[in-house]
């Protein structure tokens, strides 16, 4: 049961509805932590700028993906994991891969670049910043700027997972790959 009340939008005051209405209109994201941010029309605005930013810089979309599953799980953040563990199979990653990143496990994973963004993102949440011999290798595969965006999209995607788990935002019932405890 969510901590907070979803406002409907009918319930909204003109600048919360103007900041949903738009990204609506956008991405069609407004769910999830979208229900808390949008108590703060100016911070549900600049989440939605940051993530579309994101999603429309050097990374693939499977390579942001394996960052969000792997915050997700580092976080125990279940409604998180629900919609990126939906999003993940229709970009094409294998549903074991998947299980692996659940199980807490190390994805088997051919591609340098998605295995770079695994060992990245588990690295940064475990120990809170990147060995000089992981962050080497990091730049060496992926090139700086998409080791930038690896970076920042883990402190983002942690940012999501925080707000989902503080205010007991969880998938639905039926969810078909729930998080293991």
């Amino acid at each position: 049961m969510p901590r907070i009340k979803i406002i409907d939008r009918a319930d909204m005051n003109a600048e919360q509805a103007r900041v949903y209405d738009a990204a609506k209109q956008g991405s069609g994201i407004v769910g999830g932590p979208y229900y808390a941010y949008i108590r703060l029309p100016k911070l549900f605005e600049a989440a939605q700028h940051l993530r579309e930013s994101l999603s429309g810089g050097p990374l693939s979309a499977r390579e942001q993906q394996i960052i969000n599953m792997t915050v997700a799980r580092h976080w125990g953040a279940r409604y998180p994991w629900f919609a990126q563990a939906r999003r993940s199979l229709s970009v094409g990653i294998p549903q074991s891969i998947i299980d692996a990143i659940n199980a807490r496990q190390t994805p088997n994973l051919s591609d340098a670049r998605e295995q770079t963004c695994f060992t990245v993102a588990h690295e940064l949440l475990a120990n809170r910043g990147l060995s000089d011999e992981t962050y080497a290798a990091a730049e060496k595969t992926m090139g700086l700027e998409s080791l930038v965006a690896l970076v920042a999209s883990n402190g983002s995607f942690s940012m999501t997972c925080m707000t989902a788990n503080s205010f007991g935002i969880e998938p639905p019932a039926d969810n078909p790959t729930p998080l293991t405890p």
